[in-house]
């Protein structure tokens, strides 16, 4: 593949990104509004009788790594475990 044809890929991706923030500001907008609206009703559940519209609370415990590490700092280094990665950008 020449340095041309990669260019031109990089450009049609670009756009691609474009299109897609695009899109998913209005996916959030949207749901932004349902959400809204749901909440105004003081539901949980919309039945619009094709589809079924969830907004719910959920409680989650998730463990608290950042106090864990100040609190036991050596028992939290002797489980950190390195991990390879790429990572691909476009600048």
């Amino acid at each position: 593949m020449k340095n041309s044809d990669i260019r031109n890929t990089v450009e049609e991706l670009q756009n691609l990104y474009a299109q897609a923030d695009e899109l998913k500001a209005q996916i959030t907008a949207r749901e932004a509004m349902i959400k809204e609206e749901m909440e105004a009703r003081e539901t949980e559940t919309l039945d619009l009788g094709n589809v079924i519209i969830r907004f719910t609370s959920i409680i989650s415990n998730r463990f608290d790594t950042t106090n864990f590490k100040k609190q036991y700092s050596d028992l939290y280094n002797s489980f950190i475990k390195q991990v390879a990665s790429r990572r691909f950008s476009i600048a």
